[in-house]
């Protein structure tokens, strides 16, 4: 007679990995080939059938909001930000940022910031993944934030602002150009440090 905790367990874990299998391709796939692509094309490339997908989300638009949030995120922000033990002054901490972006942009596969571009495509303020995607900038935004104020910024929110800014705009001229930035975006995220006397101390 069958065991039904173990049949239990393994019905959890082939739930789990078709799962995991379809955050996988959705990441994958929505930022190569852009968040439209067709459920059929999504699931032949997971392995999953689309009866599964859907017992698992309620729909594509949660698959997209779960693949940003679940792998998308966690990637991004590990790619981008400094390690926590990352003991230089804030200057240098933002500057990182920069440089991580234009480091990325050298890659073959670089498409740009992976929250714009899905908030872009999917249109709708409401939509699961432009909450998703807002919510992740506000974390960019907050880290300049934070780091703005250690540094003595007069207006740390607004310099924070325009550092998120300069960020996107530099991430999607890559694209749109498609040319390198050649530290643009590292010089004019400096220009805007330099104003808000965020300066390296001297040697």
């Amino acid at each position: 007679m069958t065991n039904p905790t173990t049949s239990s367990s393994m019905a959890d874990a082939g739930a789990v990995s078709s799962r995991d299998r379809l955050l996988d391709a959705a990441a994958q796939l929505f930022y190569e080939q852009g968040v439209h692509i067709g459920v059929d094309s999504l699931c032949r490339a997971a392995g999953v059938s689309k009866r599964s997908m859907y017992q698992l989300f309620d729909s594509k638009d949660d698959l997209v909001a779960a693949s940003l949030l679940e792998r998308t995120a966690p990637d991004y922000q590990a790619s981008l930000l400094p390690a926590e033990d990352d003991n230089r002054r804030p200057r240098a901490r933002i500057l990182h940022v920069f440089e991580r972006l234009e480091d990325l942009e050298r890659r073959h596969d670089f498409r740009g910031c992976p929250f714009v571009a899905a908030a872009v495509q999917v249109k709708a303020p409401e939509h699961p993944a432009s909450v998703v995607a807002r919510r992740q900038k506000d974390k960019l935004t907050a880290f300049f934030q934070q780091e703005a104020e250690r540094g003595g910024a007069d207006h740390p929110a607004r310099l924070a602002r325009q550092l998120t800014l300069v960020f996107d705009g530099a991430s999607a001229r890559s694209v749109v150009q498609a040319q390198r930035l050649d530290r643009l975006a590292v010089e004019t995220a400096g220009t805007l440090l330099d104003a808000a006397g965020i300066s390296d101390p001297p040697a």
